[in-house]
């Protein structure tokens, strides 16, 4: 029987398959985690105090306008961004107590550099062991300081971060373990490696709109990688960042090493200067906008200090005409939605652009109208100034985290709608009914969108939604690649046929090959960022990589080492400078000097050298030992 014969059924429940998979992986993970590890590395309980304003009744005094700057104070002044409610003051770091904290994690990282992989385990086991058992405290104190809502936050700030805590626990020794690496046939008796040893003491400069990866993602690679960590924290999150940094700060004490080793900061920016030209900081971590990001690297400069910079983005998602209307309608939707507001949109890989193709374009921009129009703003932690939402109400999206950036996205968008776009729905920020001191956004939808419009060449970092037209796939590509930034892009198209050879769509792999970005996920959004692979842009959306190989062995001294072999040694081979080669001045006692002739013998012998060592054939390389042997 032909295989094309037999009967394939096409209805099957993929949803609820797709669902079982994920939870039978989910409980291998935790069995794994918590039962199978070895003894050395088995993780310490510990405890560290939550917040009172994340604990449940608590109701905070709501600011009229809430800012993080109290005119005539110096303190940074936090609050929740989705209700307006102060959680408090933060004192900033000044020059001199940066100077103190370097030197206390300079003094911890003498010791931590000589701690194993072994060592180093246990401490990231040990944390991963509190997250999971303090997730929801977690979230709540990510929403609390960013407003986001508590499956955002579940899902872009706690699920990524225990990921790069397996990853590093399952992988991190196999990328930082000294690396074998080829020689030559001239130097056939040197043993070759590379080590990726601890820099020092590092530094983080990290944003607020994802205050928990942000501030745990540094701290697991560098503590790793047997350094130390100064990290900056936004402003806008000081609050939630004196609790994170506890939560590492704490696992290192439950496993005899100093805390130290960790270092909060949150500061001004004029402060922050002192920090990133210290030329006690070995590399900086940067994640940030373009302009701050420019002081930072001029400020680095300074004592030649290595940044990774990490900055915005303008990431596109291609839509192929090969998608049907039921994949278009129930499986690329739901995540082009969950692309473009998550973090009401607050996310430096969020979708910016939807770029599709006609026939696609023309059943697009209905769909998700409707969608669109019915997301519900607010707080998922806040009713009536209680942290525990008591309604059945589902909130789709938050706030953003400052008003500051209202008017230019209204001007952004009326410049639109003045040069053709059309406004289907929001455009103007949210006065909500029950937070008034919240900053919402109306979700937004623009459609019929041109590369020419100041809006499609900005990044948004808001709810709003861009629909493009392309004429073809080259054209989208070329859209694509439109832009200043070039961080993440997603393409979506025909999935590959079942027991088919002749693969799926074909544009896809040219959408692939062709727009320039960092990173591209096909038929998903931003799924590089949870699978241990290099995370970064090119172009105005920075340079160097987190995460993953080269992540953690960019924050390290690379070290490149050459030795004779073993078995060279034992024969006694290794690198003798020929007589024809040494210095005049090494002559033996009444030899002769060599003069010019001596000098054309060097050329000639050097000349064979090569012969030898890199001709193209064997008659050339038997020449070459000639050449050597006579004038040697």
């Amino acid at each position: 029987m032909e295989l094309s014969s037999l009967y394939l059924p096409t209805e099957l429940p993929w949803s609820s398959i797709s669902v079982t998979i994920i939870c039978i992986y989910i409980a291998y993970f935790v069995v794994r985690i918590g039962f199978f590890h070895p003894k050395d590395e088995a993780p310490v309980r510990y405890e560290v105090p939550l917040p009172e304003q994340a604990k449940a009744g608590w109701s905070g005094k709501i600011l009229e306008k809430p800012a993080i700057k109290i005119p005539g104070s110096s303190v940074i002044q936090c609050y929740n961004p989705a209700t307006g409610q102060l959680l408090g003051n933060i004192n900033p770091a000044t020059p001199d107590g940066i100077d103190r904290a370097l030197a206390r994690a300079a003094e911890a990282q003498q010791e931590w550099a000589k701690t194993t992989f072994t060592q180093r385990r246990k401490v990231l086991r040990t944390m991963l062991k509190f997250i999971l058992d303090n997730q929801e405290d977690i979230a709540t104190v990510v929403c609390l300081d960013s407003g986001k809502t508590k499956v955002d936050a579940m899902l872009g700030e706690i699920l990524v971060t225990v990921e790069k805590l397996q990853w590093t626990i399952k992988h991190g020794e196999k990328a930082l373990r000294p690396e074998r690496r080829p020689t030559n046939f001239l130097m056939m008796y040197k043993h070759n490696e590379v080590r990726w040893e601890p820099l020092g003491v590092l530094a983080a400069c990290v944003s607020w709109n994802y205050p928990f990866h942000n501030a745990l993602s540094p701290i697991i690679s560098t503590l790793f990688a047997g350094s130390a960590l100064l990290l900056k924290p936004s402003e806008s999150t000081a609050f939630s960042s004196v609790y994170f940094t506890s939560i590492a700060r704490s696992a290192l004490t439950a496993c005899s090493h100093s805390p130290h080793l960790i270092q909060s900061l949150p500061c001004w920016p004029s402060t922050a200067n002192h920090l990133t030209s210290h030329p006690g900081i070995s590399h900086i971590t940067f994640i940030g906008s373009r302009p701050i990001a420019h002081a930072v690297c001029a400020s680095a400069s300074r004592s030649l200090t290595p940044v990774c910079v990490e900055l915005g983005g303008k990431d596109p998602a291609v839509l192929l005409d090969s998608l049907s209307l039921h994949r278009l309608e129930h499986h690329v939707l739901p995540i082009l939605m969950k692309g473009i507001f998550t973090s009401a949109g607050q996310n430096c890989i969020g979708i910016e652009r939807i770029i599709a193709l006609p026939n696609t374009y023309a059943l697009l921009v209905p769909l998700l109208t409707t969608r669109i129009q019915n997301l519900r703003l607010g707080s998922s932690l806040s009713n009536n100034n209680n942290n525990t939402n008591s309604s059945n109400e589902t909130i789709d999206i938050g706030p953003l985290i400052s008003p500051s950036r209202f008017p230019t996205l209204t001007h952004l968008i009326s410049s639109a709608v003045s040069q053709g776009a059309t406004l289907h729905c929001g455009g103007t920020p949210y006065p909500h009914p029950t937070h008034p001191s919240g900053h919402y956004f109306s979700p937004t939808l623009l459609s019929a969108v041109t590369p020419s419009m100041e809006i499609a060449q900005t990044e948004l970092f808001a709810p709003i939604a861009l629909v493009m037209r392309a004429s073809s796939t080259a054209h989208a590509i070329a859209m694509a690649n439109s832009t200043p930034y070039a961080l993440g892009a997603s393409v979506f198209g025909g999935r590959r046929r079942r027991w088919s050879s002749s693969g799926g769509d074909p544009d896809v792999e040219a959408c692939v090959r062709g727009i320039t970005a960092g990173m591209v996920s096909v038929n998903d959004f931003g799924a590089y960022y949870a699978t241990g692979l290099p995370f970064g842009g090119v172009k105005g959306s920075g340079y160097g990589r987190f995460g993953g190989e080269e992540g953690l062995r960019g924050i390290c001294n690379v070290k490149a080492v050459c030795r004779d072999a073993r078995w060279a040694s034992w024969m006694g081979v290794g690198t003798r400078i020929p007589g024809v080669l040494r210095f005049s001045s090494e002559r033996a006692e009444g030899e002769e000097e060599e003069g010019l002739v001596g000098q054309g013998r060097k050329v000639a012998f050097l000349k064979g050298m090569m012969g030898l060592g890199y001709g193209e054939g064997l008659g050339r390389r038997v020449r070459g030992l000639w050449e050597m042997w006579k004038n040697g």
